[in-house]
């Protein structure tokens, strides 16, 4: 059902002032950066082994990651899970009793397919399913 973490979401007001710490203080390389204008954010990939930090800057103040950030300030915003066949695990979570706050998977960063699972049914804590396009991801 589930393969990995596939990424740590990190939310941040500006990408120029978060990324040197993690290039020049941890040594880390930035993958790429995009911006999804669906969701008013601009990712920044960072590869980490078999993981990634995707840290989210929000393009205006009405994105979720905006308000996240108003609310409860800059830091871990949600844990990636890769899985296969998303649709399947949407309806097995709902069918579980789990919440999603989508009921079909849709386009995130990178070419992913992904869908949330509501806090509320989580402990507290965001978790996104995603799904890559590019299995050799």
């Amino acid at each position: 059902m589930i393969k990995k973490v596939d990424h740590i979401g990190i939310a941040v007001r500006s990408l120029e002032e978060a990324l040197p710490f993690y290039t020049e203080i941890l040594g880390l390389e930035v993958q790429a950066i995009e911006e999804v204008e669906s969701e008013r954010v601009k990712v920044a990939f960072i590869k980490i082994g078999e993981t990634k930090l995707e840290l989210l800057e929000p393009t205006g103040p009405d994105s979720s990651i905006a308000l996240h950030i108003e609310k409860r300030g800059e830091g871990i915003h949600h844990v990636a899970l890769g899985v296969d066949s998303i649709d399947e695990r949407i309806k097995e979570m709902q069918e579980k009793g789990i919440q999603m706050l989508q009921d079909k998977a849709k386009s995130g960063a990178g070419g992913a397919l992904v869908a949330f699972m509501h806090p509320k049914s989580t402990g507290r804590v965001l978790y996104e399913f995603c799904e890559k396009r590019d299995k050799g991801e």
